[in-house]
């Protein structure tokens, strides 16, 4: 018979992200950060390739992200829109998490099954981040995809990307709940 965690299934059943511009100080410090991403790499990991790192971000490198993005646009031809929402989320971060993708090398573990471990590292965080008490939020945007701006702005190699930029600190004030899906919906059972 299992035995049932109330608790942490409560949690899941009423987490919700907060979005990145409600985040503000306090931020964790490197000692509250580290049990975060301890947990986030407990994951699903086929053939334990460990298929992602971390890029922890925070203080004047919010500032040098920022103006890269602008610059980025710029180059790329983005309006103004485009530019600012790529700035914002440097401009207005305190502390973000970088999940970089590493594609590893594998005959048994193909390149999909390697974003989905990265992919699950991200939310992860992100709950562990939730659970212990902070606000958090999982950004990508058009930076996030641009090859040039990751090789600049974080050294990525050409086996990287960025799964996602997790940006953790204070609520500011708690967001309104949304609408879910309806899972009796999109669920199907098949029994034969």
């Amino acid at each position: 018979m299992p035995i049932p965690n109330p608790a942490a299934m409560e949690f899941l059943l009423t987490r919700r992200s907060r979005p990145a511009k409600t985040l503000g100080l306090p931020v964790p410090n490197r000692d509250q950060l580290g049990p975060l991403l301890i947990a986030a790499t407990r994951c699903p990991d086929h053939g334990k390739l460990e298929p992602w790192r971390f890029i922890v971000i925070e203080g004047a490198a919010m500032e040098r992200l920022a103006n890269l993005a602008a610059k980025r646009a710029r180059d790329l031809g983005k309006d103004d829109a485009d530019t600012l929402k790529a700035r914002s989320q440097f401009d207005m971060g305190n502390l973000a998490v970088v999940v970089v993708e590493i594609r590893k090398p594998s005959e048994k573990v193909p390149n999909i099954e390697q974003t989905y471990s990265a992919g699950a590292v991200c939310l992860g965080l992100l709950n562990a981040a939730l659970a212990s008490g902070w606000g958090a939020n999982w950004l990508t945007g058009w930076v996030s995809h641009d090859a040039e701006f990751c090789q600049m702005g974080f050294g990525l190699g050409p086996n990287e990307t960025i799964a996602g930029i997790i940006h953790i600190g204070t609520e500011s004030s708690a967001p309104p709940e949304r609408p879910r899906p309806d899972v009796g919906a999109i669920t199907e059972w098949v029994t034969e």
